[in-house]
């Protein structure tokens, strides 16, 4: 039996070891795929301690810090966020509240399913704008003027969400603001990559390879077998993954197979053997050394460690 928790604002499909696998369920009466809703109201509906768990999350989210200061823990990894602070996640990603201090902010969520087509299915160019959201970092800066931006955005979808009229229609125009938000997002993070000099080829191949990685990451372990995939060479991918991301093509590969183990490591109580075997290594010795290599401690080690994210 499923256990409603969270007041009813997520719902966990699974608990193991110390991270929740958390799914979007909305607020009794609510039958929107999208919800806004301060930070404030959060703490509310959840309480501060709850709120603090570490969790893995099925659904799309947004975080804009508004006032203070906060630590927002993202895949093991610590984020600095201050006001103007906008947190990206995707399904899949493990992080934390931190609700220690007095920080103030939105939360902008949506169910995978939102970006699907309606009954008139979507052109191409806007299933395309539905992606954007993969090609910005988990924590971008905005401006001043950006933050404006965001504000107008937010309290506009916050307050339309509340509006009584017919669902197919709000369904829609909620649809077509989170599809003007996520626009102006990417062309906020394009002109950051143009000004650092980021060719618009480059950019291309890399999302090719990072899509292709996504698919292929439990299977194949060498860049090669990409560059093969893909019809382009190693060389190509290299450059493209130094240009975009600062690594190499063999690092970026290397970096998200760790990323799977660890959240497999924290969030479930499988065998190292098992890990190993479902993130394609042959034996587990071979995945043992490869996580000590890249991470500095032992798959075991890490398991132990991960009770304290």
């Amino acid at each position: 039996m499923v256990e409603i928790r969270h007041s009813s604002l997520w719902m966990p499909a699974q608990a193991t070891n110390a991270i929740t696998q958390i799914c979007y369920s909305p607020p009794p009466g609510y039958d929107l795929d999208l919800e806004v809703f301060p930070v404030s109201v959060l703490r509310q509906r959840v309480g501060a301690k709850k709120v603090q768990d570490t969790e893995r999350i099925a659904f799309y989210m947004l975080i804009y810090v508004t006032d203070g200061r906060c630590k927002h823990m993202v895949d093991f990894e610590l984020l600095d966020c201050a006001p103007g602070t906008l947190l990206v996640f995707q399904p899949g990603q493990v992080h934390r509240f931190d609700m220690t201090t007095d920080w103030q902010g939105w939360v902008l969520l949506y169910r995978p399913e939102f970006r699907r087509p309606m009954k008139n299915p979507m052109s191409t160019s806007e299933l395309e704008v539905f992606q954007y959201l993969e090609d910005l970092p988990v924590l971008l800066a905005l401006s001043d003027e950006e933050q404006q931006q965001m504000m107008t955005s937010i309290t506009t979808m916050s307050e339309d969400a509340k509006s009584r009229t017919d669902r197919v229609v709000l369904h829609a125009l909620l649809r077509s603001q989170l599809y003007t938000l996520l626009i102006r997002l990417y062309l906020i993070q394009s002109c950051r990559r143009q000004l650092e000099r980021v060719s618009p080829l480059g950019v291309r191949h890399f999302k090719r390879y990072r899509s292709a990685v996504e698919q292929e990451f439990h299977r194949w372990h060498r860049v090669s077998d990409y560059a093969k995939f893909l019809g382009c060479s190693e060389k190509t991918l290299g450059r493209a993954t130094l240009e975009v991301v600062g690594m190499s093509a063999k690092t970026y590969l290397a970096q998200r197979i760790v990323l799977e183990a660890k959240r497999l490591l924290a969030h479930t109580n499988l065998s190292i053997a098992l890990i190993a075997d479902t993130l394609g290594f042959d034996e587990a010795t071979n995945f043992v050394k490869f996580f000590r290599r890249e991470t500095g401690c032992s798959p075991g080690s890490f398991r132990k460690q991960s009770f304290g994210y």
